[in-house]
């Protein structure tokens, strides 16, 4: 039952995050949009409820409470540049906003844009182990949390391979394309 929370809280996101864009820009009802994408988080509350619901009600935590408590975490902490991403793709093509700022292609600005994003995920994997560690002393039953520990291990080796992109563009920083020759034409 608990997946099926998740998933619909992933698609609810996304629905409430169109509702509020679509709102705003295409209904042209600023605040009503802004209105429906401070909505955007009680999903997440959602969620959290859910789950602590079903331990509450003496469940026995397993994947999904898991895979729950790392959903919190990323969208919690990824959350905000998600709505800003979407926001600026939306202003552009249905409003006539600028174009949108992509991420930086070479250098130094590269390595610091994948450095901010890694902080990010080290923040979410820093919330997410917090709700596994306050789920586990909630519950306070090692045998109905037992499968919670084993997410502390996994979320640990989700950031270790995502620090992999940030010390690569740090080491190795990509260079700016070198301009393409004129094609020769022909008499």
């Amino acid at each position: 039952m608990l997946i099926a929370v998740i998933a619909g809280c992933e698609v609810g996101f996304w629905v409430v995050l169109a509702a509020g864009l679509a709102t705003r820009y295409l209904l042209r009802m600023r605040g009503t949009g802004a209105a429906l994408l401070l909505g955007v988080p009680l999903v997440d509350l959602v969620l959290l409820a859910a789950t602590t619901i079903d331990l509450h009600d003496g469940g026995t935590a397993g994947f999904a409470h898991g895979f729950a408590a790392a959903c919190l975490g990323y969208s919690v902490a990824f959350g905000h540049s998600t709505v800003r991403w979407a926001d600026e793709r939306f202003a552009h093509r249905f409003a006539g906003g600028p174009p949108p700022r992509g991420k930086p292609e070479h250098g130094a600005a590269r390595a610091r844009y994948e450095w901010r994003e890694f902080g990010k995920a080290a923040l979410a994997t820093a919330l997410a182990c917090g709700f596994l560690l306050i789920m586990i002393a909630w519950v306070d039953d090692a045998d109905r949390t037992e499968a919670l520990h084993g997410w502390l291990s996994r979320l640990g080796v989700v950031l270790a391979v995502w620090s992999i992109w940030p010390i690569t563009y740090t080491l190795w920083p990509a260079k700016p394309k070198a301009p393409s020759p004129p094609a020769e034409h022909g008499p």
